[in-house]
């Protein structure tokens, strides 16, 4: 029971099986969803807090636990880790713009940390290809989106510092 509601969670209730493009079908989905969670529905940052922290941990398990019996460590269905890696730098984004923010700059936001995201998940520069070749466990097929999506909030805030020198 347990080994199918995980093979359900790192799919992301299969979208991970979707053949062309899981991993940015996956992004694309959960900047949709962060973005109604946020400007929508307008949940509680810290419940989106908790709820990300819930996902990152348990991910962990899931993926460990998934990844046990194949030979692929880190297979293409797995995109449980880019649900992961694409909320970081938007909750930051959110976070750190805590006024009021106008809904289509904020919409203009998501679509500039989903490219990023992307870019930098596909590209893997150093250390995100540290990350995904060192790591063949669970812990490499997370934290190589997570510090893809690191990289997308560190490129923001330099595009930030340098559009406020420059206009």
């Amino acid at each position: 029971m347990i080994d199918k509601f995980n093979a359900v969670y790192v799919t992301v209730f299969g979208v991970g099986k979707i053949k062309f493009a899981p991993g940015t079908i996956a992004s694309l989905l959960t900047t949709l969803f962060l973005f109604y969670s946020f400007h929508i529905v307008n949940f509680s940052k810290w419940s989106i807090l908790l709820s990300i922290f819930i996902i990152f941990f348990y991910s962990f398990y899931a993926v460990s636990s998934y990844i046990d019996k194949r030979d692929d460590k880190d297979p293409k269905e797995i995109v449980i880790d880019e649900v992961i890696g694409q909320s970081i730098p938007i909750y930051m984004y959110e976070i750190s713009h805590s006024t009021i923010k106008d809904t289509q700059e904020s919409f203009l936001f998501y679509i500039y940390i989903f490219i990023l995201f992307r870019f930098f998940d596909i590209k893997k520069p150093f250390p995100v290809s540290f990350f995904d070749k060192k790591y063949k466990n669970s812990f490499g097929v997370i934290f190589d989106d997570v510090v893809a999506g690191l990289y997308v909030i560190v490129t923001l805030i330099i595009f930030m510092i340098l559009k406020s020198q420059i206009f």
